[in-house]
């Protein structure tokens, strides 16, 4: 059996960490798994939402497999985390990822390349790589770092904090908080919102942001209006603003009830 289940729904794929009795730990045999996973669903989906079987979501590095690697044995391993977790946060589709249980040290940095984060009330985060002797490989030094700044993932390496929910949403590591058993039933509510939207706008909002986001001011402002002009160029942009104007399209729902344009 994979380790990484995968299931089509619709157009969304949904890849399912299948290792419970090791809290999804992931091992060589699991990511390269998961690799596959996110290469089919390139091809066959418009959206994707990545869960955990069991009472966890993933609890991290299988450490067992890496006391007794080489230097470069385990350079070779970090680069593939890279590998595999860069084709999904800099991919073709969007991944929701719902989140509950220990989501712990790579499981964590995992749950980083997603593009948004749901999770249950009993989640808790943590990179208690500090105390075991290493230091993140799977992207987290940039990516975790990313969401919750340098300062507070520090902190967490170096003291074992351990960030409850409600912690993880106010520092930004959480988009949407569900109810219990929730989180899964709203990811996938959100990546089919997702799938509709046009595919090359989703391309590029998973891809640019985070560099226009990097790079300077004057070149970011620069990269936006090419990635705006192109986008507006297209005929599905066309068809979508054509029935927007003509009132055929949903307008945005705003908290008190209205409709409004966007």
């Amino acid at each position: 059996m994979p380790l990484v289940t995968y299931e089509l729904a619709d157009d969304v794929a949904v890849l399912t960490l299948s290792r419970p009795e090791k809290r999804n730990a992931m091992s060589d045999a699991m990511l390269g798994d998961l690799g596959d996973a996110v290469d089919r669903a390139a091809r066959e989906a418009k959206a994707g939402v990545l869960r955990g079987e069991g009472q966890h979501f993933c609890a991290g590095l299988d450490l067992a497999e890496h006391v007794d690697k080489s230097l470069m044995e385990g350079i070779a391993g970090s680069r593939g985390w890279h590998a595999v977790f860069n084709r999904i946060q800099r991919g073709t589709i969007p991944y929701f990822v719902a989140l509950h249980g220990a989501v712990v040290g790579g499981g964590l940095e995992l749950a980083a390349v997603g593009h948004v984060r749901v999770a249950e009330p009993n989640t808790y985060f943590a990179l208690p790589e500090g105390q075991r002797g290493i230091f993140v490989g799977g992207g987290g030094s940039v990516n975790v770092a990313r969401l919750i700044g340098v300062s507070r993932m520090m902190d967490m390496m170096l003291t074992g904090r351990v960030l409850s929910v409600e912690e993880a949403e106010r520092y930004g590591a959480v988009s949407y908080l569900a109810e219990p058993g929730g989180a899964f039933a709203k990811a996938m509510e959100l990546a089919r919102r997702a799938a509709g939207n046009a595919p090359l706008s989703n391309y590029l909002i998973i891809n640019a942001l985070q560099r226009i986001h990097d790079s300077g001011h004057d070149e970011g402002l620069f990269f936006e209006s090419m990635i705006a002009s192109l986008t507006q160029g297209t005929p599905e942009a066309h068809e979508r603003l054509r029935a927007f104007l003509d009132k055929k399209a949903a307008r945005l729902a705003i908290p008190n009830g209205e409709e409004a344009g966007g």
